[in-house]
């Protein structure tokens, strides 16, 4: 018995020691990877600017669980800030050690309209500064070729081709399933244009929606057109576009020969190829690998040479993704989160303006109110408040802009949706096609509701409509207050109705086309600051340890994405469509509160990865259908 006992301490000192062990190298491998996090500035030297894009363009990178992406073994997609690559094309113009730029398309996976547009001007003026950009895909498509276009030379793989297609497509509705599964959704609204809860209600687009969708799709993809036509004038896009069958056909299927007859690239050429051009002109790697040349990546341009700091600060608060309740990391603009973020900023002596930058399709109208308020006490302390608007700035995201002195918005914007809706299911039918039924006693109209099992009653649904009118007035008489017009005029350019910033700017809704840059320099201007007497101050939710440390860990897992050829970006597109599927029906039961969101903005959103997490999602709700 003794000996028993003897074993057993043994083995759980054993087990002790070994967890002590596991923790102390968990310790020293966080230690290790925090210090080698850190962008090196000694990295840069002569040679070229790598800029890989594996990943996204987006306005503020969403936080990422490493431990969550560990346990689940969903590899995130990678996001990248705009303004960091903006910078980053900056500093290459000016230093003499970046002798050029190589542009990786291979795994972009796109961004918003707006942020193409900003990074397409620095690679221009990279040029202008006498130095050259390279291009390299397997396979361009609208996002990539947009940012490809501005580069001096372009390369691709003889396997790939160019495919660009113009925004557009079919999206899913859901009223059929609804019916036979028994599900009512019940809808509140206001906005003739208001789409947003259509996949609800119909079993097809409204005339109203597919004329609001037009018109912003032309204005939106004219422009598009007219900046990559003027980027690369040789290039025969009208024919790919007007004639795709034919053009292919004409080529007996060989994409590559095609895009590069029509001057869409100018070189045809493996990544090996690709990189040892670039080494005999500037350089090998230090790595042997295959097609290595000398280059650095943006971080390390970044640590280069830091942000200026004398002067005034200019306070800039992003409010990025949707508008939710409650807090949240980056990427989402929380109402607690980004109002908490604009009261910190305003606190802050230094501080001699705010620029909120808004890139959201709107959501909650309580979390939009909340950051309202934190920008209207902004005003109260008499500092200028100038939204510059990005990708989006549709409902929610409008509403937040209202308090500006001036706003800007930039020709590709999405803005609009003046519009409210509140949307709440019910199962009474679904529960009695398997026997089950409900019964009760109530003691006033209003008694035990939303009753989601025995149906919504009379009473309910005309006070939730009338809630949801109530708010579409509050949100035109803001709207009215801040553009100096009455709530008729706004409610006839309103309605849900969406617009791209050119026109936007016509109807009033925003005062002027403009960068962020634009937006900066008139805030300095009404902050009387001198032309160099001030900085921005970007103000960003607080960081979490683990997504930095840890996060050194999945890094490399971003790059699990194939080469983006034809079929392989068609299968991307398909598990995105399915994601998509169940995420609107899991939108149904997951809608809180009024809503002031843009759901028919995600076309203009930047993409986003798949998300292999979701098909637990998908399965769920196939499960609860079929029962």
């Amino acid at each position: 018995m003794v000996d028993v006992a003897r074993i057993l301490w043994k083995f759980v000192v054993g087990v002790k020691d070994f967890l002590v062990l596991l923790l102390l190298l968990l310790f020293f491998a966080l230690l290790f990877a925090a210090l080698n996090s850190a962008p090196n500035p000694g990295n840069v030297r002569d040679g070229v600017l790598n800029l890989s894009l594996e990943g996204s363009i987006v306005e503020q990178p969403a936080a990422v669980d490493p431990l969550q992406a560990l346990l689940s073994g969903a590899a995130p997609m990678r996001q990248y800030r705009q303004r960091d690559i903006v910078r980053a094309l900056e500093l290459a113009a000016e230093d003499d050690r970046v002798k050029a730029v190589a542009l990786d398309l291979d795994r972009f996976t796109g961004g918003g309209k707006v942020s193409l547009g900003a990074i397409g001007e620095k690679l221009e003026a990279v040029k202008k500064a006498g130095k050259p950009v390279y291009a390299y895909a397997t396979g361009y498509f609208d996002s990539s070729y947009q940012l490809a276009a501005h580069a001096s030379e372009i390369w691709m793989n003889p396997l790939g081709g160019v495919l660009i297609t113009g925004p557009g497509g079919s999206r899913t509705y859901y009223k059929g399933l609804l019916d036979k599964s028994g599900i009512e959704a019940h809808i509140y609204r206001v906005g003739t244009y208001k789409s947003a809860v259509e996949p609800y209600l119909r079993e097809d687009q409204s005339p109203e929606a597919k004329e609001a969708l037009s018109a912003v799709y032309d204005e939106y993809w004219d422009h598009t057109l007219s900046v990559m036509k003027k980027a690369r004038p040789k290039a025969k896009i009208d024919a790919l576009l007007t004639d795709p069958a034919g053009e292919i056909e004409g080529a007996s299927g060989d994409l590559a020969k095609l895009a590069k007859d029509n001057g869409l690239v100018d070189r045809l050429g493996d990544r090996i190829a690709f990189g040892d051009f670039l080494a005999e002109k500037y350089g090998e790697g230090e790595d042997e690998e295959p097609g290595s040349f000398a280059s650095f990546g943006v971080d390390a341009m970044l640590a280069s040479k830091l942000p200026e700091s004398g002067g005034g600060a200019i306070a800039v608060v992003t409010a990025a993704g949707e508008i939710v309740d409650g807090n949240a990391g980056p990427g989402v603009a929380a109402g607690e989160t980004v109002s908490r973020t604009i009261y910190r900023a305003i606190d802050d002596e230094d501080v001699k303006a705010l620029v909120l930058r808004v890139d959201s399709p709107g959501g909650s109208v309580f979390a939009s109110e909340q950051i309202r308020l934190a920008l209207q006490a902004a005003k109260q302390k008499k500092l200028p408040i100038i939204v510059s608007m990005a990708n989006l700035a549709a409902s929610g995201g409008y509403w937040i802009s209202t308090p500006a002195d001036v706003i800007f918005a930039e020709p590709g914007t999405i803005t609009g949706s003046i519009g409210i809706f509140g949307v709440l299911p019910s199962a009474e039918n679904a529960l009695a096609k398997i026997g089950i039924t409900s019964d009760g006693v109530r003691t006033s109209p209003l008694a035990g509701e939303p009753d989601v099992f025995g149906g919504f009653s009379e009473d309910f649904d005309r006070v939730a409509q009338s809630v949801v009118e109530d708010g579409y007035r509050d949100f035109l008489g803001r709207v009215a207050d801040s553009r100096g017009k009455t709530a008729e005029q706004v409610d006839a350019i309103a309605q849900g109705r969406i617009w791209a910033g050119g026109t936007a700017r016509q109807l009033g809704l925003v005062d002027r086309l403009g960068a962020m840059e634009d937006a900066l320099a008139e805030a300095a201007k009404r902050a009387k600051l001198d032309e160099d007497g001030w900085h921005a101050r970007y103000f960003d939710p607080p960081a979490d340890m683990r997504f930095g440390w840890l996060g050194s860990f999945v890094g490399a897992r971003y790059a699990d994405l194939p080469p983006m050829d034809l079929f392989a970006r068609a299968s991307w597109q398909q598990t995105l469509a399915q994601q998509m599927i169940f995420a609107d029906l899991a939108g149904l039961l997951s809608v809180k509160g009024i809503q002031a969101r843009c759901l028919e903005c995600a076309v203009f959103a930047p993409a986003n990865a798949p998300n292999p997490a979701a098909d637990l999602d998908a399965a769920r709700w196939w499960s609860f259908l079929a029962r």
